[in-house]
């Protein structure tokens, strides 16, 4: 898959800032025609203004915004307006926590580097990454977890652990991207890739968003059903997600922070729900231990692996990032603020991840402890896990069979949500649709709910068939993957997109050491 090479006079492209020809009044000629006796603060400033100059020619493109043309500027769809983003208080002024004079702001302007730690900033970072999380916690994920656990026992949970690192390592190039760039990744696959990859990918994008939504929408649609102990079919579960999405959706028009609140609120809700269903069972830890430091696979764990790996890293995911990390006001054309976003976003998206990772292990494990090496742990799945659990570990002081509900609940609603959020940006993205936002998510709930009411109504009696779906749908991410992971890594390595902030020769290395793992799988 060939890139485009940027031409030099493409009308409507921002390209990289060249480094100026030297002129009279230029600090170089200034520099050399000080006179003699002139003082060295002088000269050190001159030598620090041609750093500065050689800097920003290296940092990258300005995305549509950041110095483009206004007219393009309107042309050009975009994850966030300018009113929309959260300032974070990178100040070029003095800093209201530390109650400094500026003095650091200003080095670290001249010098690029990025300002001391700041907690008061961290948070106000945090956001992106969590909402980025909910993927690895959607109802394919459970599935794919309470597979593994009945089937395969705790022998995949190294492979689950090492899942979710690789995970980590995408999601913060595809942070990096979107931060270094101001654009996200279909944004750029549209501008970087000829028409017919572009097309390509787009569909790889879409049929990858399809099938985890169908998962997501019928994991919500299961935990209403029994939350309601069968009085909603399961239909009747996809309409009513259908529709509270976009009451959800609708806590944007208030600020991205509420928004972020309400996610907040719902993976505290899975956390809570799964511990207790960990605490209630109490497995075995040694056997924990095991299962996450001896890497084990056999031939008949084959597919739980690769639906593991599948339903932890979701292609529509690497999209997703790159475009919430934008909503955070950061100026591209200085080196100090991107470097400073990026740092804070690893740290909360480490974080994140392994939150998530806590409650994926809790859900494998709780499965492992019951079903593992029984006659039903071929049979499990989403939709009787709750009465298998019920009839295993009993009642107590909340019945543990809705306690899988509620947690399966949070898990649906909150990843429809920001399935919903991924494919409007997919489509904006590779197609440039200049539309409102209640349209585009309007158009993208409706690829996604078609099929599952299709699904729904096909598979309301069949407990077996729904489960073996879900499984082959974990699968087709797996597939899926490739196609968000070399345009990701390709484009976080060109200098002509990433400026000073393309990724070495190192972590281009591992990004292939993981594929050369990966696809052998299939």
């Amino acid at each position: 898959m060939e890139i485009r090479e940027h031409p030099e006079s493409e009308a409507g492209t921002c390209q990289p800032r060249a480094l100026p020809a030297a002129s009279a009044n230029s600090p170089r000629i200034s520099m050399a025609a000080a006179p003699a006796g002139a003082g060295d603060g002088a000269t050190a400033a001159a030598a620090r203004a041609v750093e500065e100059e050689e800097a920003r020619a290296l940092l990258p493109s300005p995305a549509p915004g950041g110095g483009c043309d206004d007219d393009d500027e309107d042309l050009e769809e975009r994850a966030y307006e300018a009113a929309e983003k959260v300032i974070v208080c990178i100040s070029d002024g003095p800093d209201p926590e530390t109650g400094g004079d500026g003095d650091d702001t200003a080095l670290c302007s001249s010098s690029g580097a990025a300002p001391p730690f700041s907690w008061r900033k961290l948070w106000l970072f945090t956001g992106p990454g969590f909402l980025m999380s909910i993927a690895f916690l959607d109802p394919g994920n459970l599935e794919g977890d309470l597979q593994a656990g009945a089937v395969a026992g705790d022998t995949l949970l190294w492979l689950l652990m090492w899942a979710t690192a690789m995970g980590l390592l995408v999601q913060l190039l595809a942070a990096r991207l979107g931060v270094a760039t101001g654009r996200h990744l279909a944004e750029l696959c549209r501008d970087e890739y000829p028409d017919w990859a572009r097309r390509a990918l787009w569909l790889m994008a879409e049929v990858a968003m399809v099938g985890a939504d169908i998962q997501e929408v019928i994991g919500s649609a299961i935990a209403i059903k029994i939350l309601s102990r069968g009085y909603l079919p399961l239909w009747a579960g996809v309409v009513i997600t259908a529709l509270d999405c976009f009451i959800f959706l609708s806590l944007e028009n208030y600020g991205v922070r509420k928004l972020e609140a309400v996610f907040a609120l719902l993976i505290a809700t899975m956390a809570i729900s799964f511990a207790w269903m960990f605490t209630d069972t109490k497995p075995n830890g040694k056997d924990l231990l095991i299962g996450i430091l001896v890497p084990k696979l056999s031939s008949r764990t084959i597919r739980q692996a690769v639906g593991v790996v599948g339903c932890v890293i979701m292609p529509h995911n690497v999209f997703l990032h790159s475009a919430l990390v934008q909503s955070r006001k950061i100026d591209q054309n200085k080196e100090y603020q991107v470097r400073e976003a990026l740092r804070y976003y690893s740290i909360e998206s480490t974080i994140a991840l392994a939150v998530s990772f806590m409650i994926n292990l809790f859900v494998t494990t709780v499965f492992a402890k019951g079903f593992y090496g029984s006659k039903e742990a071929g049979n499990i799945g989403l939709e009787n896990a709750g009465q298998y659990l019920q009839e295993k570990f009993g009642g107590g002081f909340f019945p543990i069979l809705y306690i899988w509900g509620i947690g399966l609940l949070a898990a649906g609603q909150s990843s429809t949500i920001t399935g919903t959020y991924a494919g409007q940006f997919i489509m904006g993205g590779f197609l440039n649709l200049r539309l409102k936002k209640w349209v585009r998510a309007l158009i993208t709930r409706s690829f996604a709910i078609v099929p599952t009411i299709v699904v729904a109504l096909f598979f309301n009696t069949s407990d077996s068939a729904l489960d073996v779906l879900n499984e082959w749908l974990n699968v087709l991410q797996s597939i899926q993957i490739p196609f968000a992971l070399i345009p990701l890594i390709t484009l976080v390595s060109k200098e002509q997109v990433m400026g000073v902030f393309k990724i070495g020769p190192n972590t281009q290395v591992s990004d292939h050491e993981f594929g050369a793992y990966y696809l052998p799988l299939f």
